[in-house]
């Protein structure tokens, strides 16, 4: 059974940072490409960042490039977002999956910015 464990979300002041984890389980996590991707309050989902199976490139949305880096340790079947200089529009609910979301979505983890 494939499941995504989405953590790491809270509050952050403008500014601040945090770091999401995304726990995979169920399937080969070395073998596919992952991404984070983000819904705001009335808004469309976004996608934010994604990573090739092997780490050897990543993308980002130009909202969020040079303040957010994703990583992944395919030993501990996990991906992270790095997010630092968050700023009041990147308050959404992440989710992570494949880029085609083709695994089950898990319930997310809200990001907060405010001061």
């Amino acid at each position: 059974q494939v499941q995504l464990v989405e953590s790491g979300g809270g509050l952050a002041q403008p500014g601040g940072s945090l770091r999401l984890s995304c726990t995979a389980s169920g399937f080969t996590f070395s073998d596919y490409a992952m991404s984070w991707s983000r819904r705001a309050p009335g808004k469309d989902v976004e996608w934010v960042s994604g990573i090739y199976s092997d780490s050897t490139d990543s993308d980002y949305a130009d909202s969020v490039k040079g303040r957010f880096a994703i990583s992944r340790d395919n030993a501990k079947n996990t991906f992270w977002l790095q997010m630092n200089n968050l700023q009041p529009e990147d308050t959404a609910v992440y989710y992570c999956n494949h880029p085609e979301g083709i695994f089950s979505w898990g319930q997310g983890t809200q990001v907060t910015v405010s001061s």
